[in-house]
């Protein structure tokens, strides 16, 4: 059994469904620093005027941990709906997905970052894409130790025998160290993936998962993962 372990994202980029697709369980990494600035509370679509970042303002305090984090406030919910109805309104599968994104934005006040990410980026996952991965928050393992080896005891209680990680953890992961332990450590490449037609060119890959889906719709699949299987669109 593979797992994968990544922060709860805001509407996440297609890689980030990509890495959750090809694990057996996916554990939402929500009992750890939260970063200001970084993809926890923001991400980018495309505009006619270029990227834009949509942010949840959640403030600058980093003495939290995700799941910790609050949203004071819900007027920006109303605010990002309408400059995602502005410029993927004329996409052509935007009518297809409409009415899941504006109960989320508009069904309900969200007031927990964390909760807030999961749960969209678990519907996105299912209704969306049609992915079966198991779904997990890592709080349920009460993992214990520093770093390196709180992420082995983690993936032990998660009863996993292989780990797949993200491609920037090369940095600071002791391939050893999994070797040592009999977890088979596997990491993601987000490389290759084929452009597909996008509003307002050039084409931009780091954009939200939004983007794809608009656009095309029910083959957003094949470019996140079909083509790499030889999957027909």
């Amino acid at each position: 059994m593979r797992v994968a372990t990544i922060q709860s994202n805001y509407i996440p980029w297609k890689g980030y469904f990509d890495i959750i697709r090809a694990v057996d369980t996916f554990v939402f990494l929500d009992d750890v620093q939260f970063t200001v600035r970084d993809w926890r509370s923001r991400n980018r679509i495309k505009t006619k005027d270029g990227l834009k970042w949509l942010t949840v303002p959640v403030g600058s305090d980093t003495r939290r941990l995700i799941h910790e984090v609050a949203i004071p406030h819900g007027h920006w919910q109303a605010e990002h709906w309408g400059i995602i109805r502005q410029n993927y309104g004329k996409a052509p599968f935007f009518g297809f997905y409409r009415e899941l994104f504006e109960e989320f934005y508009l069904g309900q006040r969200w007031t927990s970052l964390s909760a807030m990410n999961q749960h969209l980026t678990q519907r996105i996952a299912r209704e969306c894409l049609g992915i079966t991965t198991t779904f997990r928050d890592s709080r349920e393992f009460e993992a214990q130790g520093r770093k390196l080896d709180r992420l082995i005891d983690l993936i032990r209680k998660a009863g996993a025998t292989g780990y797949l990680s993200g491609p920037s953890a090369r940095d600071y992961i002791d391939d050893a160290r999994f070797e040592e332990e009999g977890i088979a450590l596997e990491y993601m490449d987000y490389s290759g993936y084929p452009e597909y037609p996008q509003l307002y060119p050039p084409f931009e890959h780091a954009v939200s998962v939004l983007d794809v889906l608009f656009n095309v719709g029910p083959d957003a699949p094949y470019y996140l993962w079909g083509w790499r299987e030889g999957a027909n669109r």
